[in-house]
């Protein structure tokens, strides 16, 4: 009779597991990742990847079209030799976001358990027409990855997970006089003034709701001086200054029990109680909305009415202390490593965790978001490595 239960027992958990591997999504054959016309689904939806964080896709065929249309843009307006650096550097961006996704690892699994010569096989086997560097760009990537951890919050590395800025701290983090949940929170706080209200950033949304941002953004098109060296910032403000954006950042500070009166950066720190807001919150709502005020700021005419109006609650650079810098400068993005030295040096848990991973293994954050104005993600990923050999020398 207990033999009886005991199998029972066994055959009840074998159906679980079961279960659970077929939830899975199905795996993934290395064709299916590399053929341009192939569309990637998991649990019945198409997987998307993008070029410069808002230009979206469904298959590699399609941003090929992309990326022609951008070299013919700006024909007769670069060299020649720019256009081809330009479609490379799109291709390489777009193979990446195939691979390296947010939401699906089968694509860059398929690629890792794979030699070169079988990558070049199958890219080979594939008739479809691809431009030129097409294999070369998924060479790049795969020989990349095989070096690299990824070090974002989702991340299946827990090492590569802590490395994350959305990673939460427990007793908190004490950054230049304040307590935050997590150096996220202070990276979006410290965009906003220590005097500016909740209350005065609807006053703002509501500027910016009320203007037509077409011939603003046409601007900004128009200039490759100023597109092709800022491209991810143009995309960014032309998702985010759409009506229906700003309406949502203006229906997101009415919730979380937020007063008109309260300070933006201090409703940003660790208060009576930890965690009011999650990390991604700190990202899509705090820090996106902090970065639409900045770049306006920024990338406006100095005659436009809107710098002012921007400057009066003081988006013309970030304050800390008694320094000002610019929003899109090497000061400000340097104070990421300040911040990182106290997380990796000064508190022993996370120096320990960093300072083991393998010096061979190099440090990478990919997150399928373009190159950050605020920091760079080659500066991201320099200090990340940097901060690293710090921790290592100091143990």
């Amino acid at each position: 009779m207990a033999g009886m239960k005991k199998r029972a027992v066994l055959v009840a958990f074998l159906l679980v597991i079961l279960g659970t591997w077929r939830l899975r999504a199905e795996p993934l054959a290395l064709r299916d990742v590399v053929t341009p016309s192939a569309v990637i689904v998991k649990d019945g939806r198409t997987v998307p990847f993008a070029i410069h964080g808002y230009i979206e896709f469904s298959s590699l065929k399609e941003a090929f079209v992309y990326v022609e249309s951008q070299k013919e843009r700006w024909k007769g307006k670069i060299s020649q030799e720019q256009l081809r650096t330009l479609g490379n550097v799109l291709l390489r961006e777009a193979v990446e976001s195939r691979v390296v996704s947010m939401v699906d690892e089968r694509p860059l699994e398929a690629l890792m358990t794979h030699t070169r010569a079988e990558l070049r096989e199958a890219i080979a086997q594939s008739k479809e027409p691809a431009p030129p560097g097409y294999a070369e760009a998924f060479l790049a990537v795969q020989e990349k990855w095989k070096h690299a951890w990824n070090c974002w919050s989702a991340s299946p590395m827990i090492a590569a997970r802590v490395l994350s800025n959305w990673y939460p701290i427990e007793e908190g983090i004490r950054l230049y006089g304040a307590t935050y949940d997590s150096t996220e929170h202070f990276w979006q706080a410290v965009k906003f003034h220590p005097d500016v209200t909740v209350g005065e950033l609807q006053e703002l949304i509501a500027v910016l709701e009320a203007r037509d941002w077409r011939a603003w953004l046409k601007r900004l098109d128009d200039d490759p001086k100023i597109y092709l060296s800022n491209t991810y910032a143009v995309e960014f403000l032309r998702t985010n200054l759409k009506t229906e954006k700003l309406h949502w950042f203006a229906e997101e500070l009415g919730k979380h029990g937020l007063q008109e009166s309260e300070h933006a950066r201090i409703a940003q720190q660790r208060g009576d109680s930890s965690f009011r807001f999650r990390a991604l919150e700190e990202k899509v709502l705090w820090g996106d909305l902090a970065d639409v005020f900045h770049m306006v700021y920024v990338f406006s005419p100095g005659d436009d009415s809107i710098r002012r109006i921007l400057a009066s609650k003081h988006f013309d650079g970030i304050y800390l202390g008694d320094q000002k810098m610019g929003f899109i400068s090497e000061e400000f993005r340097s104070l990421m490593l300040e911040i990182w030295k106290v997380k990796y040096l000064e508190m022993v848990r996370f120096r320990d965790v960093i300072s083991r991973i393998p010096p061979e293994i190099r440090l990478e954050h990919f997150l399928n978001d373009g190159d950050s104005p605020d920091i760079p993600i080659p500066v991201y990923v320099g200090y990340l490595n940097q901060i690293r050999e710090m921790a290592r020398t100091q143990k």
